[in-house]
């Protein structure tokens, strides 16, 4: 009984994990695009991430998809998930974008998903869940609405329309690349999967970065320190992790949990870079958590 005990905690406790690891995914962006290019920080993540995935693969001797069209499914999610979804992140991020914006703008997430996972999975979402989340929504809105209503011309000083598509671009990205991993790459082992993808991600990304830019890379400690972190942190941990979820439950719920990244990547940003976090802020974040809470405990 104890023993199921545990199982059962640690099982709850997987979306508060993932939730915190993700939020620094931005912060960590921040930190380290003041020394190397976006297209180029991110390859030498995935690179690094496909090292210690391949030694976890050899040590726990995973299995590797048997069919091509696995194979080129899992490449495709891993092409949305990774290069085009971090790939507008990180871009967005370099052109100016605050962290915390950025974070909120792809925030919106879940809802995106939830519209589209009605047609192409044949998901229904009680009555109960839409209000979650509508009310997550509510509440990302309240908190960008904080960040913006002081002085929206100063906020944006630095960074264009570029900046934002890059975003939206995002945005779509996790949206579809969610679904299509749930619909196509059910039953693959999550250790292979996800080698598969970043394998696919770094091909892209490493061509983006050899015709984009100049690929130069300031190796300073601190570099070091936060490319380390997004490897072990985000790119290992969190994504398996977020992988599992996928594979848990219906991709409406699991998305829901992207309505918490935002309030907590705010939080972040206000304590390690001075961004403003208001009383209309934290009311958001207040009405995001309920949100979340009913969308992810609401059955269809």
């Amino acid at each position: 009984m104890a023993e199921r005990g545990g199982d059962d905690m640690m099982v709850r406790a997987m979306p508060v994990v993932f939730v915190l690891l993700w939020s620094t995914g931005f912060i960590g962006a921040k930190f380290g695009l003041d020394y190397a290019e976006p297209f180029t920080f991110l390859t030498l993540r995935f690179l690094g991430t496909l090292l210690v995935l391949l030694l976890i693969i050899q040590l726990l001797g995973a299995t590797w998809p048997r069919s091509p069209l696995l194979w080129l499914h899992v490449a495709v999610s891993g092409s949305l998930v990774q290069a085009a979804y971090l790939g507008g992140v990180f871009y967005s991020i370099y052109s100016g974008m605050p962290a915390g914006l950025a974070a909120l703008l792809v925030g919106l997430h879940p809802l995106l998903t939830a519209l589209i996972a009605r047609p192409w999975l044949g998901e229904r979402i009680s009555p109960v869940r839409w209000l979650g989340i509508g009310l997550g929504l509510v509440g990302i809105t309240l908190v960008l609405t904080d960040k913006l209503d002081a002085d929206a011309a100063v906020l944006f000083a630095g960074f264009g329309l570029e900046a934002v598509a890059m975003a939206f671009v995002a945005l779509f990205a996790i949206s579809v690349g969610t679904l299509y991993q749930k619909r196509f790459c059910g039953g693959i082992d999550l250790l292979t999967g996800t080698f598969i993808q970043f394998l696919a991600a770094s091909a892209l990304l490493g061509v983006a970065a050899l015709l984009l830019e100049t690929r130069e890379v300031d190796w300073t400690p601190a570099f070091i320190l936060t490319l380390g972190w997004l490897i072990l942190g985000l790119s290992v941990a969190a994504i398996l992790l977020l992988m599992a979820l996928i594979r848990r439950g219906e991709a409406s719920r699991v998305a829901s949990l992207f309505y918490l990244v935002p309030p907590v990547t705010a939080l972040e940003a206000w304590l390690l870079f001075g961004e403003r976090l208001g009383v209309g802020a934290v009311i958001g974040v207040g009405i995001s958590v309920l949100g979340v809470a009913l969308a992810v405990r609401a059955r269809s």
